[in-house]
Order: structure tokens, then C-alpha cells, then sequence
């Protein structure tokens, strides 16, 4: 069965074509980064015309990039939450329209549950996807959760930020310092040259009420931007030197802060196995932080699926339409999901 994945969440405008929920037969990427730049950060009107620009042409090339035409496609998934509403709303009406002029069905799904998913096509070469249950970890610029993982729609969350999430801090302080847009990538890249030793910024201690795993990341932005001196170890000879150590510093205690969470929620669930996916799984800190646990095992989908992209959409669609569920034209979008921020205490 191949499904046409569409995903608009955005500010990547994304379709790709997957077979059978595993083998990837195209997966195409259109980024807007050279059009938010400016502003070191994603504009909402600009996302959704550039969606509403692009979004036909992406999808043909998904289509020729994969040997097929519309009559090749079984199927069509698509991001309907959580994002920017007006981008999701033009991917969604694109997915319908698609799907109502072939007589096809289709399935409006959740970006989230798409990006866990994303670590399944790696093991499209044979090797076994680890079965249910383990922990799910969800690190991106809008969310950052911890969950327990029963199936490919069965998720619950065990943790998650109750303010800004892990790669929003990123591209805050990124932006404050002016190290580049995207934050996170830039932040990761100037890091290498860094002394995470320089600073040391203060964990959060969310002790009011029941917040085990639970993140917050306000806290270590306000420490990085404003209260700078109080947590500084060391001199840096330069201003280059300088701006290394604190992204090297505050990447440290972000990733940190994130794993103080995650392993005692493994630790109390007593699962050994932990899938990570979103934006932010293609942090190098927080790769290699995993990676040194070795009673855990640690599966991360490749770069290029760690960001927002079609292919991931496509394969989780696929397990719901062999299910025989399918959404009607009436599906609507929505811009947030519930139980993915939580309120302190």
C-alpha cells in the first residue's frame, strides 16, 4: 500500500510517499528558513502563504521522485495537529482535495505521534523495530514531552513542559546572542568550540505538587539571558571563545535538564528502551548523552528525519488505514493538543 504523507505544520512544507508504513519511496522537504532568517524565527503568515505557494508543486515532486502518478497512491495522510493553523489548514484542504478527486481515503493525524513513528523507517532494511511498550521522547520547538509508548496511537504522557519547550529555549537565547537562525542548530554547531564548564546554570526544582517528569526550561532562559554573571566558572580569553562557552554551557544544562526527567521516568517504569524523535533528537549533546547509557538502548530516526517531513506521516497513516479508519472532509485542524503542556504546580 503506498500513502502520500503531507505535512504543513510549520514552516517545512513536506510530502513524501511511503510503502507499506516502512519503505520510503520519496520524501521531499521544502524549507522557509531563508524566509524567516530575518526575524531569527518562524513568522505565522509567511509560513502559510509559502505553504499555500508550494504545497502542489511538493507534492508532484514527491509523486515523479517516487516513479508514480495520482493513480499510483492508495492512500493519503495528513498533519491536522497540533502546529500554526493556518499551516496546517492548507495542507489539510490540499490532503482532501487530493484524496476526494481519486475517490481515495485518507487520515488527518497528529504531528507528534508522526514524529515517534519516524524511527521505524530505519528499520526498513530488515532489522526489528522494538516492540511495545517503551519510552517516547518528544523534543522539539514546540513541545517537549516524555510518554509511555503501547502502540503507534497509544501514548501516554508521563511529562512535559510546563513553559517553554526545549528547542524554544534554544532559539531564544540563540536569538539573544545572535548565533543564527535555526537556533538549535546553531547553538549545537557553536558549541563543539565551547567549555560547557564555564558556566553552570541552575536546574529547575519543580517540588510544588506531583511534576517527576515533568520539564521546565524558563528558568535556565532567564539564567542564560539575564542573570549571566551569577553562574559564571570561568573567563573566556575572547569574545569568540566567550560565545562558545555559553552555548556550550547552556546546551549542556538544557540536555540536562531533559535527561534528569527521562531516566527516572525509565527508572520507574522499569523500560529499558527509549525512541526519540522531533527536531531537537538531532541535538549531537543530546545523542551522545544517550548513547553513554549503556543498560538503556536509545533508537533515534537519521537527521533528516528528526526535523518535520512527510515520510513520517506517510508511514503512521498507513497503520491506521489497514486498520480501516480513515477521517471524513469535515476533519478539522486544531493548533494544540491537550495534555501536551501542563500548568505548575
Amino acid at each position: 500500500m503506498k500513502v502520500l504523507g503531507i505535512e504543513s505544520s510549520c514552516d517545512e512544507c513536506a510530502a513524501a510517499v511511503v510503502e507499506d508504513g516502512r519503505f520510503i519511496l520519496s520524501n521531499v522537504v521544502a524549507t522557509q528558513i531563508p524566509f524567516h532568517k530575518a526575524w531569527n524565527g518562524v513568522v505565522p503568515e509567511i509560513a502559510s502563504r509559502k505553504h499555500t505557494e508550494w504545497i502542489m508543486g511538493v507534492a508532484d515532486k514527491a509523486l515523479k521522485k517516487a516513479g508514480l502518478g495520482p493513480e499510483g497512491i492508495d492512500g493519503v495522510a495528513v498533519t491536522s495537529r497540533p502546529g500554526l493553523l493556518g499551516s496546517l489548514l492548507v495542507g489539510l484542504t490540499f490532503a482532501k482535495a487530493f484524496a476526494f478527486s481519486r475517490g481515495l481515503p485518507y487520515i488527518a493525524c497528529d504531528h507528534m505521534l508522526g514524529h515517534l513513528y519516524a524511527p521505524r523507517l530505519v528499520y526498513a532494511s530488515g532489522t526489528e523495530f522494538p516492540p511495545y511498550p517503551f519510552i517516547g521522547l518528544l523534543v522539539s520547538g514546540g513541545h517537549s514531552i516524555i510518554c509511555r509508548v503501547e502502540d503507534f496511537d497509544r501514548v501516554t504522557v508521563l511529562g512535559t513542559t510546563i513553559d517553554d519547550a526545549a528547542g524554544e529555549a534554544f532559539d531564544k537565547v540563540a536569538k539573544f546572542y545572535g548565533f543564527g537562525y535555526p537556533g538549535g542548530v546553531c547553538i549545537d554547531r557553536l558549541a563543539q568550540k565551547g567549555d560547557s564548564g564555564a558556566f553552570r546554570f541552575p536546574l529547575p526544582n519543580l517540588h510544588k505538587g506531583s511534576h517527576d517528569y515533568d520539564l521546565s526550561y524558563s528558568g535556565l532562559k532567564t539564567a542564560v539571558i539575564n542573570q549571566l554573571e551569577q553562574f559564571r566558572i570561568k573567563k573566556a580569553s575572547d569574545d569568540e571563545s566567550e560565545k562558545a562557552n555559553i552555548a556550550a554551557s547552556f546546551q549542556k544544562t538544557a540536555v540536562d535538564i531533559l535527561l534528569r526527567s527521562l531516566f527516572r521516568a525509565a527508572e520507574d517504569t522499569g523500560l529499558s528502551v527509549i525512541v526519540a524523535g522531533g527536531g531537537v533528537a538531532a541535538n549531537s549533546c543530546l545523542r551522545s548523552s544517550l548513547a553513554a547509557r549503556k543498560d538503556l538502548r536509545c533508537i533515534f530516526p537519521p537527521l533528516e528525519l528528526c526535523g518535520d517531513n512527510g515520510a513520517m506521516i506517510a508511514g503512521l497513516g498507513y497503520q491506521y488505514l489497514v486498520r480501516g479508519e480513515s477521517s471524513g472532509l469535515d476533519a478539522p485542524a486544531s493548533a494544540r493538543v491537550s495534555g501536551f503542556k501542563r500548568k505548575y504546580p
